[in-house]
């Protein structure tokens, strides 16, 4: 396993992403199998594991604490949760009030069954209060111990400058994969420049990556790809086409999956520290190692993009996960 830091800490670049193991927006999974996945990921040298409240409402944290339990040895988690989402019957809100946030961290500390989180990020940006209020209340949580260090997740480089005036910034986590690129214009280089580390999310698009999609697909109701307009005709089969090649282009030039493929494309992308690959069954987890040892040179990056932008004629962005703005 390749390994990177944040903030002084040893992680390994690959990192679970806990989302589907909330057991609403993907699916129903049941809990020893999402316990046995956090174990199966130790067990593959991934020590970074990321959640968040809304995964859930909660249940991701507290399956986290499950396997902490049983496997015996806080030490060996990075334990990366988020803070800032609010919901009710009327949908997901960016509530990042002061009240709230300390609420939250105590209800994270609560049921991850720990006294301190490893990283400590703002899910998303709450445009009705200032970066650096959200920044001060957050530096409370860093000085008290609760949390070693400071992220940020969804952020610009210029509200990450203004959360960095007022606490210590140690990571950003925004979406980044083959298909969905704008932090290459703006938050990347910036954090490249400024010495933050970026964790990306959907680093397999929502699986669409992950070689187990095919054409005429369908999701349940309860499946945020049923919302997502990249699964949807006729963009979805413009995406597929592009895996399609893209697994042509691993297959024979590499001799690997266009999941693999995906993974390190991520990995090898300048100022990427570690890329967020979401797991709700041991087995979903395997294809990891394929992912270490080989690197993906300028000419196959150029390959890669010519065969997106040749099948992709009308790219949407993940903008449809934006939460709602919260009444005043």
């Amino acid at each position: 396993m390749e390994t990177t830091t944040i903030a002084g800490v040893e992680v390994s670049r690959i990192g679970l992403g806990t989302w589907a193991m909330g057991g609403l927006e993907w699916g129903a999974v049941p809990d020893d199998e999402a316990i046995a996945t956090c174990l199966g990921a130790l067990e593959r040298g991934i020590n970074l594991i990321d959640t968040a409240p809304i995964y859930g409402r909660g249940h991701s944290e507290e399956i986290i604490a499950r396997a902490i339990r049983e496997h015996g040895r806080r030490e060996d988690f990075y334990i990366a949760t988020k803070a800032g989402l609010d919901w009710n019957e009327r949908g997901v809100f960016a509530n990042l009030t002061p009240a709230r946030l300390r609420q939250e961290m105590e209800d994270s500390l609560r049921r991850l069954g720990t006294d301190y989180v490893d990283l400590y990020q703002v899910h998303w940006p709450d445009t009705l209060i200032p970066v650096a209020e959200v920044a001060a209340v957050l530096n409370e949580f860093l000085r008290a111990g609760k949390t070693r260090a400071l992220g940020v997740s969804n952020f610009s480089g210029a509200q990450m400058e203004e959360f960095r005036s007022a606490a210590p910034l140690a990571s950003n986590q925004p979406p980044y994969n083959l298909f969905e690129r704008a932090i290459d214009s703006d938050s990347l280089p910036w954090c490249a420049a400024n010495g933050v580390a970026v964790l990306t999310y959907s680093s397999l698009c929502r699986s669409l990556l992950g070689g187990r999609v095919h054409r005429g697909m369908s999701f349940d109701a309860n499946d945020i790809r049923s919302v997502d307009p990249k699964f949807q005709e006729p963009r979805f089969g413009q995406y597929m086409t592009a895996v399609e090649r893209l697994a042509s282009f691993a297959r024979e030039h590499y001799g690997k999956s266009v999941l693999e493929l995906a993974a390190r494309w991520v990995l090898d992308r300048p100022g990427v520290s570690v890329a967020l690959w979401g797991a709700k069954r041991p087995g979903q987890l395997d294809a990891v190692a394929g992912v270490m040892g080989w690197t993906l040179d300028a000419g196959a990056m150029a390959e890669i993009d010519r065969i997106v932008a040749d099948s992709v004629t009308d790219p949407v962005g993940p903008e449809y996960l934006t939460p709602q703005v919260r009444e005043a």
